[in-house]
C-alpha cells in the first residue's frame, strides 16, 4: 500500500530516531533529486535508575514524540508518512487487553546475569548461534524474557513497534529489530519455533514478523486530535533498529566497504548477502542481523562512545567543568603511544565512575595510567581506534568479503580524532559523514515505501550520495 504522488515528485517524511542518550523528530523532504532533513524537536533519553533496576522513560518518550508530530503538522500539515527506529532489544509487556504492565527495563540493567547459565542449559551456545547468529551480549532480549516474572499470556513488543502501535493500534514485529532478539532464524528471518519451544516461550509472545518498507496503518484518532496531523498520515516500518537506518544512511558506491555506526555504541561491520553460522565467527563475537532488501548487518557491538560521555558526566558530578571539544583538541596535541584498554571489558558497560574503571584496566595491563582528562580522551580514542580496525580486520577475514574503504556515520564521524586514528590503525581510507545517517536511511526508506522513490538499496544510495556532504581521512605515514 502506497501514498503521497507518483514516482518522480517529492514528499515530506516524519522520521523519529531514538538513541539512548537523546531522541528527535526529523522532518524529511525526499524526492528524486532531493533529501533535505530538518530536525524539529529534540529531546534527552537515558536511564531512570530506581530502587530495582534501570528503566526507560517510555511515557516521556511518547510524549515527546508525539510532541515532535504536533510541531511538524504545523510546519507541513501535508505530510505523507511516519517511521520509527531506535535501539535494540528491548520491549515492554502489553496485557491481554493491549494495557502496557509498567516501563520497559534499560538494557544496561544487571538482571540478565542470574539467568545466562539457564538460558545456555537449555540451549548450549554454539546451537543458539547456529539458529540467530547472534553475538552474545548479556542484554540480548532472549536473556531478558528469561529473567522476565510477567510473560505469561501477555505480549511484548520491541520499542518501534511499541510506539507505532500506540500511533496506531497494530501490532507488528519489523525484522531488522526482530534480528537481534536471539529468536529469529537467521537464514529465514522468521521467528524460530524450535528456539520458542527450548525456551518455553509462547510462539505469540511476539507478533508477526513484517519487512521494513510495510505500511502499519493509518493514525489513531486520538492521535490526530494530539498531533493535529490528518487522516492521510500512514506509519510504515523502515529499518527501525537504529543500526539498520544507519547503514542504509551509508553513501557506500559499491559492496566493498566497512561501516562503523558510531554512537553510544559502535557498530563494526560488513553488509553481506548471507548470514555467516562458522563456529570461527561466534568464537569472534561477531553477529549477523538483518538488513533492508534481505541484506545481513555482519558486525560486532564496540563499546563506542558510551565511555566518553560516562567519562564527562563523571567528571561533571565532581566539580570539574570540561567540554569534549577542549578535551578532544588537547589530546589530539598529545604524543601516540600512550596506553590502551580493551572498550569491551565487562566492567564498562554499566554506568559509573568510567575514568577510574579505565585507569584501573590500564594498570592491571602494566601500563601508567592516564594523568589528565585529555591524557584519559586520549586513552579512550586510541582504544576505540585500535578496537575498530581489529573489528573491521576480523569482518574481512571470517567474511571473505573484501574491504577497501571504511564508513563512519552517526556523531562519531565529527570527531576528527577518533577518525584519524582508526584511519591510522586501519591503514585505509576512512570517509566520515554523514551525521545524520539514521534519519536518511529512515526517510529514503519511507519514501520508497511510499512511491516517491523506486528501487533497490543501491539506488536509495545513489540518492543518498548527491545529496551529503563527506570529509576523507587517508591513513598518515604510508
Amino acid at each position: 500500500m502506497t501514498t503521497g504522488g507518483a514516482i518522480g515528485s517529492s514528499a515530506p517524511f516524519a522520521a523519529a530516531d531514538l538513541g539512548a542518550s537523546s531522541g528527535r523528530v526529523i522532518l524529511g523532504r525526499v524526492g528524486p533529486g532531493r533529501l533535505e532533513l530538518t530536525e524539529i524537536r529534540r529531546f534527552r533519553n537515558g536511564a531512570v535508575r530506581l530502587p530495582d533496576g534501570l528503566y526507560w522513560d517510555i511515557l516521556g518518550l511518547y510524549q515527546d514524540v508525539v510532541g515532535g508530530l504536533r510541531e511538524v503538522a504545523k510546519q507541513d500539515p501535508d505530510l505523507a508518512g511516519i517511521a520509527i527506529d531506535s535501539w535494540a532489544v528491548d520491549y515492554g509487556l502489553l496485557d491481554g487487553q493491549g494495557r502496557m504492565l509498567g516501563n520497559p527495563r534499560h538494557y544496561r540493567d544487571d538482571r540478565t546475569a542470574a539467568v545466562i547459565d539457564r538460558v545456555h542449559a537449555a540451549v548450549p551456545a554454539k546451537e543458539l548461534y547456529a539458529v540467530n547468529g547472534l553475538q552474545f551480549l548479556p542484554f540480548n532480549t532472549l536473556y531478558q524474557l528469561a529473567a522476565e516474572p510477567e510473560l505469561a499470556g501477555n505480549q511484548a513488543l520491541l520499542i518501534p513497534d511499541l510506539l507505532g502501535y500506540w500511533l496506531t493500534g497494530q501490532r507488528v514485529t519489523e525484522e531488522t529489530n526482530a534480528s537481534t532478539t536471539g529468536l529469529l532464524d537467521a537464514s529465514t528471518g522468521e521467528w524460530s519455533p524450535a528456539l520458542f519451544d527450548a525456551l518455553r516461550l509462547r510462539p505469540d509472545l511476539f507478533p508477526a514478523v513484517v519487512r521494513a518498507g510495510t505500511v502499519i496503518g493509518g493514525i489513531t484518532g486520538q492521535v490526530r486530535a494530539d498531533t493535529g496531523l490528518g487522516r492521510h498520515v500512514q506509519v510504515s516500518t523502515v529499518g527501525s533498529h537504529d543500526t539498520a537506518s544507519a547503514v542504509v544512511g551509508v553513501p557506500a558506491q559499491n559492496p566493498y566497504f566497512a561501516y562503523i555506526s558510531c554512537g553510544t555504541w559502535g557498530l563494526v561491520g560488513v553488509e553481506l548477502d548471507a548470514p555467516v553460522l562458522s563456529e570461527e565467527s561466534r568464537a569472534a563475537n561477531f553477529t549477523n542481523e538483518r538488513g533492508i532488501d534481505g541484506t545481513i548487518r555482519y558486525l560486532r557491538n564496540v563499546m563506542g562512545l558510551w565511555l566518553l560521555s560516562e567519562s564527562i558526566r563523571t567528571w561533571e558530578l565532581d566539580g570539574a567543568a570540561h567540554t569534549l571539544t577542549g578535551l578532544i583538541a588537547e589530546a589530539g596535541e598529545l604524543p601516540a603511544g600512550g596506553p590502551t584498554f580493551d572498550p569491551d571489558a565487562p566492567q564498562f558497560l554499566p554506568p559509573g565512575d568510567m575514568p577510574t574503571r579505565i585507569a584501573q584496566a590500564c594498570a592491571d595491563t602494566g601500563q601508567r595510567p592516564p594523568a589528565s582528562p585529555a591524557a584519559m580522551v586520549r586513552c579512550i580514542l586510541d582504544s576505540l581506534a585500535t578496537t575498530f580496525a581489529a573489528t573491521v580486520r576480523d569482518a574481512q577475514r571470517l567474511s571473505g568479503r573484501r574491504v577497501d574503504v571504511v564508513h563512519i556515520v552517526g556523531g562519531g564521524s565529527q570527531n576528527e580524532l577518533l577518525c584519524q586514528l582508526t584511519a591510522d590503525a586501519l591503514g585505509k581510507t576512512v570517509i566520515a559523514g554523514p551525521v545524520e545517517a539514521t534519519a536518511l536511511g529512515n526517510v529514503l526508506v519511507q519514501a520508497r515505501t511510499h512511491g516517491i522513490l523506486a528501487g533497490d538499496l543501491w539506488a536509495l544510495r545513489v540518492e543518498l550520495r548527491a545529496a551529503v556532504h563527506t570529509r576523507r581521512y587517508q591513513p598518515r605515514g604510508r
